[in-house]
Parts: structure tokens; sequence; C-alpha cells
């Protein structure tokens, strides 16, 4: 009874827009949150094919129960697994069962499917069409890739190729001297990634519920910082599981303000006087949160430029934000999501600065020429040392005879 209590008041608060599935779902502390999530989701999924049915039976007149309640409980009855809980709820709705069966089947009948699945939006029947695979993370630093691969195949799985190696990670395992700082305002999500952490084996991490944009680059405790994650709150659109938001993630001025905040947590990670690079990611689909953040970022921070990610990976950023990379579960089979990395541009030498490229009036060929604004220090070495050449002895005496001449022929 508690699941779909607690279901139908996520599901009310989503409808009136306080927040996303599936942070509502995160903050609402219940024991089970896969069940949840799962429910809701799956609710979510169906709703204006259970909204259609509670129509046609006239099922709140009947039962005086609340709209989100209703569809939850109809979902369990008719989709799902059957209702879970017992009493008053249970014997309720086996009681309407037939008449609820009855009116989805004239549905299926309709719209002429047979499948429950093809009663979904478009949007969500593309999703049923790429079906997603169970990807599992291997932490080399704990076990190998086959040690878990004949792990998983004799619980049954079926193992269809390694989707991708992150060997650029491995030369970081050695140093001991790497410090890992985390920042999140929410502390029960904190206090995950804190057991994530210490389950993966690391130890060198120090995390702090606070706000990332309240915390000081210029501070002395991260003088040292060259790398950073950023992963900001975002609309959440590329998860498969809230594609019934639609509606409110395409609000214009919704999505505008979080490209704006997300543009102050990229500018204010770029600020911290040493670092090189900094990832930032989203699990949206939506432009104005991707591209359209990474390009206003580089106009506002030009010493840094982007990292041409993955080269093999299927789908790029869009034009001409290609460096970047996108997932989706139609060409990578995953959810949607966006990873962009920025790096600071190496600093120009002397001669860098001094390269001046210049055009020939006739042949239209360029040159490269180092301009210099004065003679080279050998030039002026060897004009002092012309200058400091000694007179020839001979011209000196023709000269102390010529003016003995001219003084006899005065006297």
């Amino acid at each position: 009874m508690a699941l779909y209590m607690k279901a139908a008041e996520i599901l009310e608060k989503v409808a009136q827009k306080k927040g996303a599935v599936k942070t509502l779902v995160y903050d609402s502390k219940f024991q089970n949150i896969k069940q949840l999530f799962a429910l809701v989701c799956e609710t979510q999924k169906y709703s204006s094919v259970l909204q259609e049915i509670i129509n046609s039976t006239k099922l709140l007149k009947e039962t005086k129960l609340r709209i989100h309640l209703a569809k939850v409980l109809v979902y369990d009855l008719l989709i799902g697994h059957g209702v879970k809980c017992g009493g008053t709820w249970k014997t309720m709705m086996m009681k309407h069962r037939s008449r609820l069966q009855a009116a989805l089947a004239r549905i299926k009948v309709k719209r002429k499917v047979s499948r429950n699945q093809d009663l979904l939006p478009s949007s969500f029947q593309q999703t049923q069409d790429y079906a997603i695979p169970r990807y599992v993370r291997v932490n080399t630093l704990k076990t190998t890739l086959e040690d878990v691969i004949d792990y998983l195949k004799r619980e049954g799985f079926s193992y269809q190729g390694t989707a991708c190696r992150l060997e650029d990670l491995n030369h970081l395992s050695g140093k001991r001297f790497l410090k890992l700082f985390a920042f999140d305002l929410d502390a029960k999500r904190l206090s995950t990634m804190s057991t994530l952490l210490l389950r993966a084996g690391v130890t060198c991490h120090q995390l702090a519920n606070q706000d990332f944009l309240k915390v000081d680059p210029q501070s002395s405790e991260y003088k040292e910082v060259e790398n950073i994650l950023l992963d900001p709150s975002c609309s959440g659109s590329g998860m498969v599981c809230l594609r019934d938001e639609v509606s409110e993630l395409q609000d214009e001025g919704r999505l505008q303000a979080l490209a704006t905040f997300q543009l102050r947590c990229l500018n204010h990670a770029l600020q911290f006087p040493r670092v090189q690079r900094v990832v930032y990611s989203t699990c949206s689909i939506h432009s104005q949160e991707n591209e359209e953040v990474v390009s206003a970022c580089l106009q506002q921070n030009p010493a840094f430029r982007l990292v041409h990610l993955l080269p093999n990976w299927p789908e790029r950023g869009h034009e001409p934000f290609t460096e970047c990379l996108r997932a989706s579960t139609a060409k990578t089979r995953t959810h949607g999501f966006f990873v962009a990395m920025l790096e600071r541009r190496p600093p120009q030498t002397d001669e860098e600065n001094l390269l001046v490229i210049t055009t020939l009036p006739s042949g239209g060929e360029e040159k490269q020429d180092t301009h210099q604004s004065g003679p080279s220090d050998e030039e002026l070495q060897n004009t002092e040392t012309a200058n400091q050449q000694p007179t020839n002895p001979v011209s000196k005496k023709k000269r102390r005879r010529n003016r003995k001449n001219h003084k006899k022929q005065e006297s």
C-alpha cells in the first residue's frame, strides 16, 4: 500500500511541475527505490491509455480514488504484475477487474493492435524498437573483464561485446598523491557517492555538501586542481523513462533557465587557475543545454578549446561541434547523453608571437618571416669590431710628412 501511495504522490508532484521523476523518487527516501522508480515510470508511459480506461469505466466516481492513485493501481492490475497490496484496495480493484479489462480490450480493437506496448505514444514506441541492453562497468582495479563475463554467463546473461574501454584512465591508478573533491547540495546523493567510491576502492576523495558556485577557485585548497568533471542539473530529457514529460521539457522558459545555470557552472569551473581540462556532461537531448552552452562558454573563455573525444564514437555533437559526443537509443542503444571536453590552450612562445604572414605581390605565394625590430647581436658585434679597428700606420706617416713640409714652406 505504501508503494502505491508514494507513487501517486510523485506523479501528482510531476503533474504540478514540482520536480522531475528521478529527483522526486530519490528524494522520497522510500525503502525500495528501484521498485518505486519502475512503477512511476511505467505508469507515466501508459498515462494516456490509463486515463481513457478510467474515464470509460467511471472508476473515480465509483471508488472515490484520486486520479494518480487510480492510475498506478490500474496499471499494475492490467499491465504490470498484478496488484501487490492486500486489504481494501486489492478487494476494490478485483471487484472492477472485468470492466477494466474489457475497456482495455475495446481500446486495442479500436486502434487495431494486439499488444499493450503498441498503445504507447510514438516517442515510446521508438524506444521499444531500440531495446537498451544492460551495461556493466568493470573496475579493473578490483577484477578482470574475463571474470565478470564468466560470472554473468553463469547467471544467465548473454555477452554482446565490450561497449567501450577507458584505457587512458588506467595510468591514474598508481598515483597516490591524487585527490578528488566532490560537491553536491543533496546530502543523500553525496552519501550514495561516498558508498560507491569506497566500493570502487577510492579513498582519496573529499566530499562537501556545498553549492559548487560558492566554491572559491582561488582558495589554496584547490591550487593544484587540474581536471574537473561537471555534471550539472539538467532537464533529464535523455532518460528513456522520462520521455512522457515532453510537454514540460520543451518549455522554452525552463530550458533557458537550466541553460543559464549550466553556463554559470561551466564558466565557474574554468576559473580554477591550474585547471587544464573540464568535462561537461548532461543527460539531455536539447541543444540549448548542450552545444549552445558550450558555444557560449568558448566565446567567453578564448583560452580554452574543444577536444575531439573518442573519434570512433558513432554519434557526434551537432554541427559545428562534432568534437563532442552524443548518445541515443537509436544510434548507441543507450539513454540520451551529451559530453564535451574543454582544454586549456598551450601558451604561445615568443617565436610564435613574432611570426608574421606576408603575401608576395607578384606570385601569390605565402612566405613566413620573423620580424626583427633592429640588427641582430652578431651584426652589432661586427659593427663594433669594425669601428675599433686600428688605422693603417702607412697613412699616418704620410700625413705627418705632409704637415712638416707645410710648416717649412710657411717659415
